[in-house]
């Protein structure tokens, strides 16, 4: 397998690591505040054996018998199969399975004898600490690298869009104004999953011309489907402006330098690097004429194209061409962004859960692979802490579906007790646990299916 394989595999284990942990924690530090014996607290998994763990000195009563209710009646550890990792809880039923513990009279110090509101606290706890840590990360972002504002409506050469955009009724160059009848503000990846997911988006063509698009219900999975062919779905248009031209290049020959920007190659106009470098690959190994623009004045010019269907130059950064707005947040200012990022992207990841009941959102689907896949090829802070925050919410959301075996279930079973005032039996709640279980095998057995279709025979 190749290095980059390994780099992502190691990228994935510390953020999951870290997600694992702090979830855990969360359970952790309820359970603690209520008085209830956590019997271990485990990074990763340990079937057979730990990689490493400890018990710290026992505390005591006077009559030597040891204290449940303190964090030194826990062991802590560090399991070998990193694909998660728990936190058992006395006198509840979970993935451990621990009957024999539950046929025992119910103990002060256990999770089945505190008040059901207590109970509640302790299985919301994992969720909720992953959303504050989502929060915490963001706001670090912002803290620490600011934030790159660049609006819709400042890209003046528009979006560039793949197939089924084009399809649906883009056209490459129109700029994104509103979706569902609400502005569009910058260009950021939360904005763009709102385009992705709506029903109706309003642009400005030509410049001049307004146009009303009605997409179809499909379309999130279209655009999927051509990012899984290597198209990006939707892009910043790049006009080509030449950043430099490489040494003993076509383009240095010709003279071309910073500055210029490239409006056409002989007959073929190129007014974005989209339609640049398709044109360029006609006329491998020729020499063209080169229309371009340098201070307001259109020039001509022979440039030979090498054997790659490449001049030889390096584009100018978008950054460099648009208005680009850098925001500096405070200590202060950093925590309500951090928020409001956090919610934002809670309340987007939420709203295309529904699009995951259906054929295409089944199919759609991915594994260890597919989240592995997202980190950088090479480490960089920023991308690891923004794809961490991001997998911290799903993390968050994930666990509190009301699927048996996971917190949601958990919940959904406490606010039936707490409307009720009944308790469902232990009996019950075994069998809910191991259809849970099930339930939550087979989506995992499901999902790395679909990676390992996709990535190796796909």
């Amino acid at each position: 397998m190749s290095t980059t394989f390994w780099f992502k595999a190691l990228e994935l284990i510390l953020a999951l690591g870290l997600l694992v942990m702090v979830h855990e924690f969360g359970h952790y530090f309820f359970s603690r505040i209520f008085g209830v014996w956590v019997e271990k607290f485990y990074l990763f998994f340990n079937p057979w054996f730990s990689i490493a763990k400890w018990k710290p000195k026992a505390k005591v009563d006077k009559d030597g018998t040891e204290l449940k209710n303190s964090w030194r009646a826990t062991t802590y550890g560090i399991g070998w199969v990193p694909l998660g990792g728990y936190c058992k809880i006395a006198g509840m039923i979970d993935e451990s399975m621990d009957k024999e513990q539950m046929k025992q009279p119910a103990q002060p110090y256990e999770f089945r004898s505190k008040p059901a509101w207590q109970r509640l606290f302790i299985m919301v706890g994992g969720v909720l600490f992953n959303f504050l840590l989502a929060i915490v990360i963001y706001a670090g972002i912002v803290y620490t690298y600011g934030e790159m504002i660049i609006n819709f409506t400042d890209v003046t050469e528009g979006m560039d869009f793949s197939t089924s955009a084009h399809k649906a009724g883009l056209v490459d160059g129109d700029i994104m104004l509103m979706a569902d009848g609400n502005n569009l503000s910058s260009v950021n990846s939360d904005e763009l999953q709102t385009i992705l997911t709506a029903k109706t988006l309003k642009v400005l063509r030509n410049h001049k011309d307004t146009v009303d698009i009605k997409l179809p219900s499909d379309f999130v999975f279209q655009m999927n489907k051509d990012a899984e062919n290597g198209e990006s779905p939707i892009s910043i248009r790049i006009p080509v402006v030449v950043s430099q031209a490489q040494p003993n290049s076509g383009a240095e020959k010709a003279g071309l330098t910073k500055g210029d920007r490239i409006l056409a190659v002989n007959n073929d106009t190129t007014p974005s690097f989209t339609e640049l470098n398709p044109t360029l690959l006609k006329y491998k190994n020729q020499v063209v004429k080169l229309k371009y623009l340098r201070e307001g004045k259109e020039c001509v010019t022979d440039v030979k194209v090498d054997d790659n269907g490449k001049l030889g130059i390096q584009l100018t950064s978008p950054t460099d061409i648009y208005k680009v707005t850098i925001v500096q947040y405070g200590i202060f200012q950093s925590i309500p962004r951090g928020i409001k990022m956090g919610v934002d992207k809670l309340v987007n990841y939420v709203k295309s859960l529904k699009l995951l009941f259906s054929p295409q959102g089944a199919q759609s689907l991915g594994g260890f692979g597919t989240i592995g896949s997202i980190f950088p090829d090479s480490w960089n802070w920023l991308s690891f802490w923004e794809i961490t925050a991001f997998l911290s919410i799903i993390l968050a959301v994930m666990n509190i579906l009301p699927i048996p075996a996971l917190d949601g279930g958990h919940v959904l079973f406490l606010l039936y007790e707490m409307n009720t005032r009944r308790k469902p039996s232990e009996k019950f709640l075994e069998r809910a646990q191991i259809a849970g279980m099930v339930i939550l095998l087979l989506l995992l057995l499901f999902a790395n299916g679909n990676d390992i279709y996709r990535f190796f025979i796909k």
